[in-house]
This record gives C-alpha cells, structure tokens and sequence, in this order.
C-alpha cells in the first residue's frame, strides 16, 4: 500500500481487480441508508473497473413505526429483521446475491471474510465490542468504516484495523478517538417510541447526509484508487463539513466534540 507525498491514500494492489467483500454491521439510520447506496456503488463499480461489491449484512434489529420516515422502511416491514427486509428488497431489485444475518454482532459477523468492515452502530461499547474482536480474526479487514450521528451533525471514518500494516496505514476510530474506550461512560441508545419523538432525537435527514458522504469516499477509494481524506464532520445546523486529514496532517480531534 503505497502513501505518497501527494498527501492521497491509494488502495491496496490485493483489492484491485476483483469483487470486494463487504460487512456491513446496522440497518438502521446510518446502515440502511448505507446499504442502498452500497447498490448503487456495485453498479457504478461493475460500469467503470472490473470490481464489484458482495455484501453481508447484519443486524439483530426490527422494523418498528418510530422508524418509518427517517429509514426507508414501509408500514408493512413493521415486526420484520431489518438486515433481511432490505438485503432482500435490493437483491431483488438488482439482481444481486447479498446476505443477511439476523443476529447480533460481534457474536455473528465473520471478519475472516471482508475485505471492508462497515459499521453503523449506535453506542460506543458497540464500537468497543467490534474492535476487541479485530485482533482474534484470522485475517482482519483491510478497512474499517465507522459511521455516527447525534441529533443534526454526524461523522464518518475509514481507517486500517491490522496493526502490522505500515506504510499507509489509516488509525481506526478507536485509535482517532481513544476516548471510546472509557467504558464508563453511558451509552445513549434509549429507543424512540414514535416518529415524531425520533425526530425529535435525530434530524430527518441526517443519516442520508453523513450516508451519502460516506459512499462518496468508498467511491473515491474503490472506483478512483485513492483519498486525499479520512473521513468528515458534518453539522447539518451550520451546514458546513469539516474534512478529516490523513495522518501526517491531521490534527487533534476529540470524541466529545462530535458525539461519536
């Protein structure tokens, strides 16, 4: 993996060439928006290079009425696996062959097979729980996206999980945000009981935001070869969005300030 003064990370030359395996951990506010664009990602992929993308998703969620409208959820997904209504719904509109796991990680993800870890999760011990197991697998992934939101501002992060890889190697978000790993700290994942009190909890459209902003840097990195970015803070309040560097120039950068 090649890190150049251009100030860009390049894509690794084992990634080049062939179908890139994905797992995608949540389908809900972040993950389901997420897995539609990953649809559209594979198809831009299939039309441009010779990769595409196979998915697997997971999630040992249900379809509930608080999130229709702010998840691309329809009332007749209501008491359904969120990771097996919507992996099926976009199998059968591309016609493509993506699994689902209804289940919970870290128990039912298998990190030997992904090339790009995705996760869409909610709380930090979450985040903790998926990074203690990094270390165990057989074969980490060679990338890691953590996606987050709070009510209107968000952030998304691509970093390298394997701790040998070197040159280029990209912190993941525990190491970006080394706050994470105070277990201490409570989790703030009580859920909403309606759709106006999640929207209430969380902007309509900040997860289609940080999403889209996101896919765009996966696209950069698999159908472009390289990022000139880490990832992003987004703020849909003041409407600005504020890059995060690569290494050799980023600069401190709390949890806290962007409620990861």
């Amino acid at each position: 993996m090649r890190h150049e003064p251009s100030g860009r990370h390049y894509l690794p030359a084992s990634l080049q060439d062939r179908a890139i395996r994905i797992l995608l951990v949540g389908c809900g506010g972040n993950g389901a928006q997420m897995l539609m664009g990953l649809a559209s990602l594979d198809a831009a992929l299939r039309a441009i290079s010779s990769r595409s993308l196979d998915v697997v998703t997971v999630d040992d969620d249900i379809v509930t009425e608080a999130n229709l409208g702010r998840q691309p959820f329809y009332r007749c997904d209501v008491g359904h696996s969120k990771a097996r209504t919507l992996t099926e719904r976009i199998n059968l509109a591309h016609g493509l062959a993506w699994q689902a796991v209804h289940g919970r990680a870290p128990d039912a993800i298998g990190l030997d097979d992904a090339d790009i870890l995705i996760t869409c999760v909610d709380t930090a011990s979450a985040r903790r729980a998926i990074g203690a197991v990094l270390p165990q697998a057989y074969r980490a992934p060679a990338y890691w996206m953590d996606l987050g939101n709070r009510a209107s501002d968000g952030q998304y992060l691509i970093g390298c999980p394997r701790p040998a890889q070197k040159a280029g190697r990209l912190p993941t978000v525990l190491e970006y945000f080394p706050e994470l790993a105070d277990d201490t700290l409570p989790d703030d994942d009580a859920p909403s009981c309606s759709v106006a009190e999640a929207l209430e909890r969380q902007s309509l459209f900040v997860n289609r935001v940080v999403a889209s902003h996101a896919l765009a840097l996966l696209f950069d990195l698999l159908g472009r070869g390289s990022i000139g970015h880490a990832g992003a803070f987004i703020n849909l309040a003041s409407g600005q969005a504020v890059p995060i560097p690569l290494p050799h120039s980023r600069a401190a950068i709390k949890a806290t300030d962007i409620g990861v």
